[in-house]
């Protein structure tokens, strides 16, 4: 029986990071790297003509950057999923990218089976940040957007208690995987609650469900 493979796509301007990640992504058998660019233009008309499933994305590139790249991707193919694996960790690039349509942020050091995962977890559905990066962006998000937290009076949006405790854990930057550890859920659980946790909500991310979360006071960190 043949899997079927995620296509991925790949801008790195650095031809030695380039040709390390692509030797990582060829070992792992249910993915298939479709096409590379060294440059944020060229990538942009390349991925919407190859429309790979996922973007592995450099945000510092020549003539245009990362955040470039994703906002005019998304707005001429927006079914692709674009993750970020660079090395900046600052708050504002971090929001900056989830805000032009990134599904997660990845900084260069992280090994192999962490691509992996994260390539697994946003083709799922998920957003993905490490949790030091997502601490740091849900804290930068607080202090220039969000108010004061406050405890709701009832559940907010209809959801379940459960649902609820599946919105915190996220926006502490936990995976869906990491979350059913942690509620004893599996992870196909965690992303029907998702699912749930959306609809009611009125959003279609993870990162839309947490910043209206922040912003209501519903969750802290």
């Amino acid at each position: 029986m043949t899997v079927e493979r995620t296509r991925i796509f790949v801008v790195e301007d650095q031809p030695q990071l380039l040709r390390n990640l692509l030797k990582v992504l060829g070992t792992f058998p249910e993915l298939e790297v479709v096409g590379t660019s060294q440059d944020g233009e060229q990538a942009v008309e390349d991925i919407v003509r190859e429309r790979p499933q996922l973007v592995l994305l450099d945000l510092e590139l020549p003539g245009m950057h990362g955040i470039q790249v994703t906002q005019k991707v998304k707005r001429r193919a927006p079914e692709v999923e674009i993750l970020i694996l660079t090395s900046f960790e600052e708050e504002q690039k971090v929001y900056e990218a989830i805000q032009a349509g990134a599904s997660g942020y990845l900084v260069k050091r992280v090994g192999p089976e962490k691509i992996r995962s994260a390539i697994q977890e946003v083709m799922e559905g998920g957003t993905v940040l490490e949790p030091l990066i997502a601490r740091r962006f849900w804290n930068y998000f607080q202090s220039v957007q969000a108010r004061p937290a406050q405890k709701p009076a009832e559940l907010p949006w209809g959801l379940t208690e459960l649902e609820l405790d599946v919105l915190r854990y996220v926006a502490k930057g936990l995976s869906n995987a990491e979350v059913g550890q942690v509620m004893t859920l599996e992870r196909r659980t965690v992303r029907t609650h998702l699912s749930h946790i959306y609809r009611k909500m009125g959003v279609n991310s993870h990162v839309d469900a947490v910043v209206m979360a922040l912003r209501e006071g519903v969750v802290d960190l």
